[in-house]
């Protein structure tokens, strides 16, 4: 059955590790009909984690994706990995959804990944909830919890439910949009409705009267009706809160012990009245200039889509997560791949449960279909019913933190490597796969340790292919401190005509980032003008490798001042060559030194590691550059430190942290290096051209 617009929700559940995602997920299929009875993690047989390395594990890695039907309304629910290795799949799902519940802890209350989720869909503007968990265990405390929401995050959450007691004492919750009670079923199925006890209809009343003032501040006719007569009416409340959550006025709350099936009931019903669909939201597309246009949720279009996940099934083969953003797509049907510019039949259409796969006809604008087996389409593509669309807005991916030089035991098998880490980085776009031309490297980075040994563990484990890893080569770059200048003269006498060419060249040296010109100051014909191209393809060749340790050349100003020629012997070849040499010879002159890359670094750590965090930082040769509290015990810092030094920084601060920590990174400029440390690295890249002329 295909749904309409505005029948579709679509809602992601994410947070910090360890906070009951997947749980919830599997007892919201369970509690919705989607499965018949609910599995633990334990098990290894829940619908969200469902891979071989996930089971083993026993944590979520990649996205899932199901539904269920609520009065009426078709809801898809992602669930999503809690690790920042896999943010890349948490990033997608936001993309997709309309609504995104953050799982908290009712015992430890917001952690870091907590904060960096709620930053990221602050940075949406994308609509949000809280759902605290694990109301069953000691000394968790709803109350506390939400405090914390409040203080980290500076809004004040609406209660939706209420827990009924706390530990062993913990009986259900309150329904508070309802105003009823559901009680956990101590047979171990759905929770069973009763009436608010007595003991907790103060409670109820006191977060009653606080939804229906939050409903009441999403309109302002209803603002005005409650001022009047002091309450709203059931409907008055839904229409309330539907906008003040669409215009994200409003944190709602819901408590809950998911593994007791407490709670899922009136998180359903919230989620299938009030939880907004694709008709409020909106997508972004890239005009011809590359600027970016708001586009709204529209049914009225054609269709236009965008492919937002690629997966491999075993026996499905590949599959295309599409989020339809306005129009419908139809099976059997023709579209533009507008991103590679090609026509394209498409096949069967699909919806699933988990891994299981539903086959549909059609999807309406809003809804999240499956493409299967095209040939063409990839992650970030827009598909579109007509030629010449404008694309959408590529999913805003983090860089990649963690890096590893790669290769095949037996070189036979370095080609089905490849092929492999392509397909392992179509899959996850926060995984790359590259080969460095300047370092002579098969490099793969990811956005941590743990994701990046997944990988590799899959291709060992399936492919049965031996892949060595090690540090990857840093980048370097050589550059020159003064001004000198040298000639060169290339002269070859064969038995026909020879080859001659004499160039003067003067080198001096740019500020840092301006990386290369070329001056041609030669008068009255020294050097006719058509040799000139060959002595700046030498000098070109020359800045390839320099003349300390093989790096590129950078920011150096070259100057063609003299030269001389032969009218019989000479060529572009033979000027090129003098170029070179010249070049070569000068910047031995010039004070030549080595540079490194320096990265910009962003640290999130709990407030009790920040001294050895730092500690360690200047240990790097890093840099601190700020510090900011993001409360409750949360500190960002910000420092520039040495590419080299962050190679393995991933495990490094997994170990100061005890696994707490995390960081992104990008690089910045490159600045001098010497003493010890530029000796060290002339002896690694002596040592690294020795192996390779062995090789």
């Amino acid at each position: 059955m295909a749904y309409t617009t505005d029948l579709i929700k679509n809602i992601t559940i994410s947070g910090h590790g360890g906070t009951g995602k997947t749980s919830l997920f599997e007892r919201l299929l369970f509690a919705g009909g989607a499965i018949p009875k609910p599995e633990t993690i334990e098990s290894g047989k829940t619908v969200g984690d469902s891979t071989p390395e996930e089971i083993e594990r026993k944590i979520s890695i990649h996205a899932a994706l199901a539904h269920i039907e609520r009065q009426g309304r078709k809801i898809n629910i992602f669930d999503t990995p809690g690790s920042s290795d896999f943010i890349g799949d948490v990033i997608l799902t936001f993309r997709a959804s309309e609504f995104a519940v953050l799982t908290i802890d009712g015992r430890a209350g917001v952690q870091i990944e907590t904060v960096k989720l709620w930053r990221n869909l602050e940075g949406r503007k994308k609509p949000r909830g809280v759902f605290v968990t694990k109301m069953d265990e000691e000394r968790a405390d709803f109350d506390k919890a939400l405090a914390d929401i409040k203080e980290k995050f500076k809004v004040d959450p609406v209660p939706l439910s209420l827990p009924m007691g706390v530990g062993a004492a913990f009986t259900g919750v309150i329904d508070v949009l309802h105003e009823k009670a559901w009680f956990i079923d101590a047979g171990g199925g759905l929770e069973k409705e009763g009436a608010i006890p007595d003991a907790y209809k103060e409670a109820a009343a006191a977060a009653r009267e606080q939804l229906v003032e939050a409903a009441a501040e999403g309109n302002d006719t209803l603002m005005e009706h409650y001022l009047d007569k002091g309450a709203l009416e059931p409907d008055e409340i839904r229409k309330g809160l539907i906008e003040a959550l669409a215009d994200h006025k409003i944190v709602p709350a819901f408590a809950g012990a998911v593994l007791k099936n407490s709670g899922l009931i009136p998180f359903l019903d919230f989620l299938a009245e009030v939880a907004p669909t694709p008709n409020t939201a909106k997508d972004i597309v890239l005009d011809a200039e590359g600027k970016q246009q708001d586009v709204p949720i529209d049914t009225e279009k054609p269709l236009a889509g965008l492919v937002i996940k690629t997966t491999y099934d075993q026996f499905s083969g590949k599959l295309s997560w599409v989020k339809i953003i306005t129009g419908k797509l139809t099976a059997e049907s023709d579209i533009f791949n507008v991103s590679e510019n090609k026509k394209e039949r498409i096949g069967k259409l699909y919806t699933c449960v988990g891994k299981k796969l539903e086959e549909v006809k059609e999807f309406f604008t809003g809804d999240v279909g499956i493409i299967s087996k095209s040939p063409s389409l990839r992650t970030n593509d827009t598909i579109s019913a007509v030629d010449g669309a404008l694309k959408f807005l590529p999913l805003r991916l983090p860089q990649p933190v963690h890096s590893v030089a790669v290769n095949a035991a037996a070189k036979k098998d370095d080609d089905k490597l490849g092929e492999f880490l392509v397909r392992a980085a179509e899959e996850d776009r926060t995984f790359q796969y590259q080969f460095n031309a300047e370092t002579k490297e098969t490099v793969i980075s990811g956005m941590g340790e743990l994701q990046v040994n997944i990988i590799l563990d899959r291709i060992k484990q399936n492919q049965k292919i031996e892949v060595e890893t090690r540090v990857p080569r840093t980048a370097y770059r050589e550059t020159i401190t003064k001004k000198a200048n040298a000639e060169y003269t290339h002269k070859k006498q064969t038995g026909g005509h020879g080859q001659y060419g004499k160039v003067l060249l003067e080198i001096a040296p740019l500020k840092r980032g301006e990386n290369y010109q070329f001056v041609n100051a030669i008068f009255g014909g020294a050097i006719p003008k058509n040799y000139i191209p060959g002595v700046e393809k030498g000098v070109l060749e020359g800045m390839a490798a320099g003349t300390m340790a093989g790096y590129p050349v950078v920011d150096v100003e070259v100057k063609v001042v003299d030269g001389k020629y032969h009218p019989v012997d000479s060529s572009e070849l033979a000027f090129k060559l003098a170029g070179r040499n010249a070049f070569r010879e000068a910047m031995r002159q010039a004070g030549p030194t080595l540079l490194e890359p320096i990265n910009n670094l962003t640290v999130f750590v709990e407030e009790k590691y920040l001294g050895d965090v730092m500690s360690d930082l200047s240990g790097k040769r890093g840099k601190i550059l700020g510090q900011d509290s993001l409360g409750g015990g949360i500190e960002e810092i910000r420092a520039q430190v040495p590419q080299a030094e962050l190679l393995r920084y991933s495990i490094d601060l997994r170990s100061i942290t005890s696994g707490t920590g995390s960081f992104s990174v990008e690089f910045d400029h490159y600045a001098p290096i010497a003493g010890r440390i530029a000796e060290d690295v002339i002896k690694a890249a002596e040592a690294f051209k020795v192996k390779e002329e062995e090789e």
